[in-house]
């Protein structure tokens, strides 16, 4: 088995704590609502997801078929955004032109594929050739620290090769997409301890009648709605770990630092709290310490782990702030949504935890007042902002209605 031994390099410093229901009203999470059920469709953003069950905290989406380096090995894979507003809507996913950006500085950030077609094909799809893939037989190894965050170890559990990045391009086309490999090999797939799967893959099901996974979602927040994600990769060690994510070093050289909305962005940025409150049953509860004493981070996720899936009900995750997203009112805003998320790194400081100003938040303009006031900076008091990784976290869906504004100004907007 192949393992890969993480010393905490890049992120610990950085860090100091990323089938359809009815349309019935009870189907649907509201504030005072016990947070399970199934998901409405009317909610997704991925319309091709076939069911968000929050009991489980996971989504079953199409399961695509491919092939790796070798050309005999199968890996398995799913779609979630296209650079091409046509296409993202044939194929009933999220449309991300960001995407576009992904190869300036950085060609081998978009892997080159290739399509084979079954002789006599007469209805389905050709096979993705691809030329990098993940190795999913690391163990992954969460050490909490004292207070949660920092961890004391981090490994891993999925590692890609040298040409592996989800984000891949059709030989003769200029089509982005963000097709993740969740799984490799024929299978049987372990679920349990994800030997040959992503650690998110709670279920998989690779049979040509009905191919299907199962993912764990992220619950988090964008414009004071609550959202849903996945994440599938991320360039830094220890983010790949709190995660469940594979990592990928390429990515970190996609354009560009600090990005966002500029010209030539391929990032979107997504706000952590290295220091928020904890407690299980905390409504202020946030951030990377909580994620790792509250939610079970530590342990394998898979739907025997009832502890776990519990956790996450109750608001055991990170609880992120993502920025732009699909449903934003705003063509500008809703436009500039790109799963690709550049990480700001922000930290309470010791006024704001005295005063009582360390409450849950869940927009981005908000927090970027509190930067402006004074209350957050990056770790250990520096200068807040992009924080030197990135996130391949492509968004699902809304819980109760879909975010449609800020809550409040930018307050780094140009003033007219």
């Amino acid at each position: 088995m192949r393992r890969l031994s993480v010393l905490l390099p890049l992120l610990a410093l950085m860090f100091t704590g990323c089938g359809v229901s009815a349309d019935s009203a009870d189907t649907v999470r509201g504030p005072e609502q016990d947070p399970g059920g199934t998901l409405t469709e009317a909610n997704f953003t991925i319309k091709s997801i076939l069911e968000i069950d929050l009991d489980t905290s996971t989504a079953t989406f199409p399961l695509h078929k491919g092939y790796g380096p070798d050309g005999v090995t199968p890996v398995w894979f799913i779609i979630t955004e296209a650079s091409d507003f046509g296409i993202a809507h044939d194929l009933n996913v999220n449309f991300a032109p960001k995407l576009v950006n992904m190869s300036i500085g950085c060609p081998q950030c978009v892997q080159q594929t290739t399509l084979t077609t079954s002789p006599g094909n007469r209805f389905g799809e050709a096979a993705v050739n691809f030329k990098g893939i993940p190795d999913f037989s690391p163990t992954r190894v969460l050490k909490p620290g004292p207070t949660g965050f920092p961890p004391l170890g981090a490994q891993p559990g999925a590692v890609g090769d040298d040409l592996y990045s989800p984000f891949i391009r059709l030989e003769g086309s200029e089509v982005v997409y963000n097709a993740p490999i969740v799984a490799v090999g024929e299978g049987p797939f372990d679920v349990t301890a994800h030997t040959n799967t992503s650690d998110r893959v709670m279920a998989i099901t690779a049979e040509p009648t009905k191919m299907t996974v199962e993912l764990l979602i992220i619950r988090g927040f964008d414009s004071g709605q609550e959202i849903l994600y996945i994440s599938t990769e991320a360039s830094d060690p220890v983010a790949a770990v709190l995660e469940r994510a594979t990592f990928v070093p390429l990515l970190n050289q996609a354009p560009f630092l600090g990005g966002d909305d500029f010209l030539g962005s391929a990032r979107e940025r997504i706000f952590l709290f290295v220091n928020g409150q904890t407690g299980k049953d905390n409504p202020e509860s946030q951030g990377l310490a909580h994620l790792i004493l509250d939610g079970h981070a530590a342990e394998d996720a898979n739907l025997d782990n009832v502890e776990l899936l519990q956790a996450l009900r109750d608001d055991g995750d990170a609880l992120n702030i993502q920025g732009d997203f699909p449903s934003l009112a705003n063509p500008r805003f809703a436009n500039a949504y790109s799963p690709l998320w550049d990480a700001q790194v922000g930290e309470w400081t010791p006024q704001a935890i005295e005063d009582g100003a360390n409450t849950r938040q869940m927009d981005e303009n908000t927090i970027l007042q509190l930067v402006v006031d004074g209350a957050v900076t990056g770790p250990g008091g520096s200068t807040f902002g992009a924080g030197g990784f990135v996130i391949n976290c492509p968004v699902l869906g809304f819980v109760d209605a879909a975010p449609e504004a800020p809550q409040a100004a930018d307050p780094f907007a140009a003033q007219p």
